[in-house]
């Protein structure tokens, strides 16, 4: 039934000029990202989410290994959950780690993307139904969170821009507003 519905999400939706398709998957080596190998067009790679802990690397270490059997190259790894600000001190808590995906993509030869700290706000905005990439008002530019997804959002154009990732690749249009501006 999965299958079916990805198939259908994949062939019958028609969406357009595409400079992106994301599709956020459950982790672990399932049917779902196989199904989607099969029958998405023009696949340019995986990105694999994962939290700092060893429990986690573990799954992830199996998710790289299936995800370049399958002839796809691992664009790279980001660290979810990596620390967090005390909104309250400012400083610095490692919640569930930190430096387990680095360390994870050192050792599996792959990319390592950036870190992402735990941040109430992507919480909200969650809880809200709006993006967290959707800045909120009166956010301060210097802020750790949009320090870091910055930081991963560059690393991955240049990824995917440099060729840096192996395996199977097709050309992956870039959005204008994450292309590096001169100057």
């Amino acid at each position: 039934m999965k299958t079916a519905a990805i198939r259908q999400f994949l062939e019958d939706v028609h969406w357009g000029e595409l400079d992106y398709l994301v599709v956020d998957l459950p982790p672990g080596t399932g049917d779902e990202a196989l199904t989607i190998a099969q029958f998405a067009p023009n696949i340019a790679g995986a990105v694999i989410g994962t939290t700092p802990q060893d429990v986690a690397i573990l799954d992830i270490t199996k998710v790289v290994k299936f995800v370049q059997t399958i002839g796809l190259p691992v664009i790279g790894i980001i660290e979810n959950m990596s620390g967090m600000v005390c909104p309250h001190c400012g400083k610095d808590i490692d919640l569930f780690g930190r430096g387990g995906g680095e360390r994870a993509a050192k050792e599996m030869d792959v990319p390592f993307l950036g870190a992402i700290p735990l941040d109430p706000a992507i919480r909200k905005a969650a809880d809200e139904g709006r993006p967290f990439l959707i800045r909120t008002p009166g956010m301060p530019a210097d802020n750790p969170t949009w320090v870091q997804v910055d930081s991963v959002m560059e690393n991955l154009v240049r990824v995917i821009e440099e060729g840096d990732a192996g395996g199977r690749r097709e050309e992956m249009p870039l959005h204008p507003a994450w292309k590096k501006q001169p100057g």
